[in-house]
């Protein structure tokens, strides 16, 4: 086993971010495997430098609808397997999960469905989330597992500047909280929360003018792992001085 740093983020548009400086994000921060969500696109729309960044293989799953969803993965180290989907075609044509094995654990690359302003995908969302449980537990009968991505979930108050005005808003809605509750109940370890319960820690901001400087945002994207493997754990922390995206990248760090 060796120290490794693992990162995770919503970049909105995987071409956008690349006219933001990604490439020198990419560099600088030196991770041994990142994970993308949102890329909107495929990767035969994009050039060589998307596809095969310097010392890093990439794996996709990208969505079926164009300029929607999807996922990648770069990783220094090659995957002993990588597997597209839950093996479910209502949320595999939306490129939602994209897992990594390697020797001692899985990466599993998640974008959560959103439950939409009228709540219209609240169902699909929930069904998602159950559907990510059952494929997790069968993953952990194997080798412990990591789940990073945009949960679309703010897990409890402390976890978004203005709870109360948002109980009922897509994202704060009590079953999707209740399912975070399910999860972590279930032997799984939210990893920022191991190292940091402070409030004022988000991950997402709107666009709307300053309310990124005023951090009036959210806690969406997630490291969880398993409460077995959590004793590997060394840092986690939010880049949110990293921008390009309405989210910021979450990083990782495990010990050897």
């Amino acid at each position: 086993m060796t120290a490794m740093k693992l990162v995770s983020w919503n970049v909105n548009g995987i071409r956008s971010v690349f006219e933001k400086g990604f490439e020198t994000w990419f560099q600088a921060v030196k991770a041994d495997v990142v994970c993308l969500q949102e890329i909107k696109a495929k990767p035969e729309q994009l050039d060589s430098r998307f596809i095969h960044p310097e010392t890093f293989h990439s794996f996709w799953h990208p969505a079926e609808k164009s300029g929607y969803s999807g996922l990648v993965i770069y990783s220094k180290k090659e995957p002993l397997n990588v597997i597209p989907g839950l093996g479910k075609s209502e949320f595999d044509r939306e490129g939602r999960v994209l897992t990594a094995e390697y020797s001692d654990f899985f990466v599993v690359n998640a974008y959560f469905p959103n439950s939409q302003r009228d709540h219209a995908r609240l169902g699909y969302k929930l069904k998602f989330c159950d559907e990510m449980l059952f494929f997790l537990n069968d993953l952990t009968r194997k080798k412990p597992v990591l789940l990073c991505g945009d949960f679309n979930i703010a897990h409890r108050e402390i976890d978004l500047k203005n709870p109360k005005e948002n109980k009922d808003n897509a994202g704060f809605l009590p079953q999707e909280r209740a399912w975070m509750d399910k999860i972590l109940s279930q032997g799984y370890v939210d990893a920022f929360r191991k190292f940091n319960t402070q409030p004022e820690h988000y991950t997402w901001w709107s666009y709307r003018p300053t309310i990124r400087e005023r951090n009036i945002g959210w806690r969406l994207d997630y490291w969880v792992t398993n409460q077995e493997f959590s004793s590997r754990l060394k840092k986690v922390t939010h880049q949110t001085q990293v921008m390009g995206s309405d989210h910021c990248p979450v990083t990782l760090e495990l010990k050897p």
